[in-house]
Formats: C-alpha cells, structure tokens, sequence
C-alpha cells in the first residue's frame, strides 16, 4: 500500500478533500434553491386551486337562484368567462415560475463548465 501513495502527497489529499466539500456545498445549495422554486410553484398551484374552487360554488350557487334559462346561461356564460382567463393567467404565471426555476438550477452547471473551459 506504501508503494500506491508514492509521489502523493499529503497536500494533495487535503486539496482533493476540500475540493469534495465545495462541490458538496454547492450542491446542498442548490438543491436548496430549487427546493424554494418548488415550495413557490406548490403554493402558487395551491391558491389557483382553492380559488377556482370558491368561483366555482359561488356560481353554482347563483345558478342555484335563477329564475330563468337566460339567467343561467347568462351566469354560466360569465363563470366560463372568467374561468378560462383566470386558467390562462395561472397558466402563463406558472410557466415564467417553471423558466425561473430551470434557470436557477442551470446556474451553477453553467458556472462549474464555465470555470473548467
């Protein structure tokens, strides 16, 4: 074994340690930031939904209260209305949230090739 750790030495171990642990760290970290993107989109999703929840009953209960097909067609034709723009928004709200996300997990691939090129 004496003779596999010729011409190594002992600094060298100690770089090759260290190096280990600052690769380990930025990784944590970016697990960590990506984990905060996630966290971010969930509760995002959460509230979208719990909102076309509540849209959604209070129509229904409107629908409940009419009188006549116009009302409800015209109540119905109204909640679509406005589910579908809320649905358009969300969907383009979370798709800027889901781009933030990826550049952030890339930044430090970005940075490690840029170091090494």
């Amino acid at each position: 074994m004496e003779d596999d750790m010729k011409g190594y030495d002992m600094k060298d171990y100690e770089e090759l340690q260290k190096t280990g642990q600052k690769n380990f760290d930025t990784a944590v970290k970016n697990l960590e930031d990506v984990n905060k993107g996630v966290q971010a989109i969930a509760s995002e999703v959460t509230d979208y939904t719990k909102k076309a929840i509540e849209d959604s009953t209070a129509a229904f209960e409107k629908l409940m209260g009419v009188k006549s097909v116009e009302q409800a067609m015209e109540i119905q034709t109204g909640y679509a209305k406005k589910a579908y723009e809320d649905y358009v928004s969300q969907a383009s709200k979370l798709g800027e949230m889901y781009v933030t996300l990826a550049k952030e997990a890339y930044k430090p691939v970005e940075k490690a090739f840029t170091k090494n090129v």
